[in-house]
């Protein structure tokens, strides 16, 4: 795994429960890459970590993770509105004190 995708998991493990932060916020966050290349790091070495936690900009994943997500968000009280994180109220920045 390269460096660029040993931080992005360590950025995501670091996401408390109930909330989420977006692909390009953990770009921005580290100052390399963008959405797209965290969600290569996610699709590879994502499943190590807590991956439903990290979602697209409109609080859904890919289709086909959908399904296991909504378990997650649900066990974890993530908020929800119409099968889509509520990213008003779940949206966790690293960076907030």
């Amino acid at each position: 795994m390269s460096d660029f995708g040993e931080r992005v998991l360590d950025v995501v493990e670091t996401v408390p429960r109930g909330r989420v932060v977006t692909y390009g916020l953990i770009a921005d966050l580290l100052g390399e890459g963008g959405p797209r290349q965290v969600g290569r790091v996610m699709a590879t070495d994502g499943p190590a970590v807590t991956w439903w936690r990290v979602v697209r900009a409109n609080g859904t994943l890919p289709p086909h993770l959908m399904t296991d997500a909504q378990l997650h968000w649900r066990e974890e009280r993530t908020p929800v509105v119409r099968g889509h994180v509520d990213l008003r109220r779940a949206l966790w920045n690293p960076r907030d004190p």
